[in-house]
């Protein structure tokens, strides 16, 4: 009856379910209410399955934090067995089950060769969580944990990002922790990453969209006054770059939706540079084609031998409109920092669309509108004028964006 009993448990328990042994004594009213006087002599009534089933989107979200780099352990006070039932039913490359006695053999060189392999943990007590956080985090790991009990709260404490449930949590694993997960969902956490790692990439597309861009006005201005000519720039005319033109664009580009291979990649080091040797030599060439594309364009008006007093108007409108119009066609490169234009969408991001059309328009009345004329001290520009300055905004985007195609099949050919 023992084999018997035993087989059922490891039958219920290799499909996933919590096993419970129920067992009965009658035990006289004189005795000792005492653990051990009253929980021997105990008979066995049977095995019961009690299932408690993962919710459907943890395998899709374990397979996406794998992917994205992430490495997920499972500690559990299940048993052994049923952890390894689960985690193969969620996507985990268990192949064996560390228990708590099994932890507690082990010294910190041999626990930190398991957690290299596929392994969990089951029936794990909560100073072997925390121990589990201590060592992972020896190995220059981010670690983040989650847990709901008051047993869990040292181990909440010590990872550097502490996640308790909202639903079930108890206050002390809530007051420890950095984020409180309200629909106690793994998925959530895994969304949570994706999110984080859109608004970084955004951040990053902000900052140096703005930095090529106001690159290009240092080199325009810089070369220029070294060449000895006339004001290529005017102080209002800048300032209605910096305050109009560039800051809707700039914060169009920080509701970017996120890239489809952004959880493809794998995570940033600790110590990673912001801006990688590639985004700074991005910034160097756009920003460079902005200024001497400006430069050539003042000049170019400059010498076409009209008076003085018309030629130095007319090529200061066409450098202001010309750096602006470049500017807003270098906005299309940083859309995506890798990804070529019809991957990402022209589409996707309509808020981006709406500020370039705006800021265009603007510029427009700039050349156009009487009262900003006389603000901004532009000229009305001939058609042929627009003509020569998309001529050489166009090639801006064009290039970076052929770069993007063989990057991208590069990568596709990885």
């Amino acid at each position: 009856m023992k084999k018997q009993f035993e087989e059922a448990y490891i039958q219920y328990a290799k499909s996933g379910l919590r096993t419970l042994a129920l067992g009965y004594r009658i035990v006289p009213d004189s005795i000792k209410l005492d653990p051990d006087d009253v929980e021997k002599d105990i008979v066995l009534l049977g095995i019961v399955g009690i299932i408690d089933p993962p919710r459907p989107e943890v395998p899709e979200a374990i397979k996406t934090a794998q992917e994205a780099g992430i490495k997920v352990i499972m500690i559990t006070g299940d048993a052994p067995l049923t952890a390894l039932a689960i985690a193969k039913e969620i996507g985990l490359k268990a192949t064996r089950a560390i228990t708590g006695n099994e932890l507690a053999g082990m010294d910190d060189d041999a626990l930190q060769k398991a957690i290299k392999e596929d392994v969990i943990f089951a029936r794990v007590a909560p100073q072997d969580k925390l121990r589990i956080v201590d060592i992972l985090q020896k190995e220059g790991l981010i670690v983040a944990m989650t847990g709901d009990g008051v047993n869990d709260a040292p181990a909440l404490k010590k990872a550097d990002v502490g996640i308790a449930m909202g639903l079930r949590g108890t206050d002390v694993a809530k007051g420890v922790a950095d984020i409180i997960l309200l629909d106690d969902n793994f998925a959530s956490i895994i969304k949570a990453v994706k999110e984080g790692r859109r608004q970084y990439d955004n951040i990053k597309k902000f900052v140096t969209y703005l930095l090529s861009s106001n690159t290009g006005e240092v080199i325009a201005i810089f070369v220029n006054i070294l060449l000895g000519g006339p004001l290529i720039l005017l102080p209002v005319q800048i300032l209605w770059m910096n305050l109009v033109t560039d800051g809707m664009t700039a914060v169009a580009l920080g509701v970017e939706p996120a890239e489809a291979s952004i959880m493809k990649r794998p995570p940033q080091t600790v110590n990673a540079p912001f801006l990688q040797l590639r985004g700074i030599i991005m910034i160097i060439l756009l920003g460079s084609y902005i200024g001497f594309g400006t430069l050539w364009l003042f000049h170019h008006y400059l010498s076409l031998g009209l008076p003085q007093n018309e030629a130095i108007p007319l090529a200061q409108t066409v450098a202001f409109t010309g750096i602006i119009i470049l500017e807003k066609m270098n906005v299309f490169n940083y859309r995506s920092l890798h990804a070529p234009m019809p991957v990402i969408g022209l589409f996707s991001n309509p808020w981006l669309l709406l500020a370039w059309t705006l800021t265009v328009g603007a510029q427009v009345a700039a050349v156009y509108v009487p009262f900003l004329q006389n603000a901004l001290h532009t000229v009305p520009l001939q058609l042929k004028a627009w003509l020569l300055i998309f001529e050489i905004a166009v090639p801006l985007y064009i290039v970076v964006e052929l770069y993007k195609w063989f990057e991208w099949w590069i990568l596709k050919r990885r």
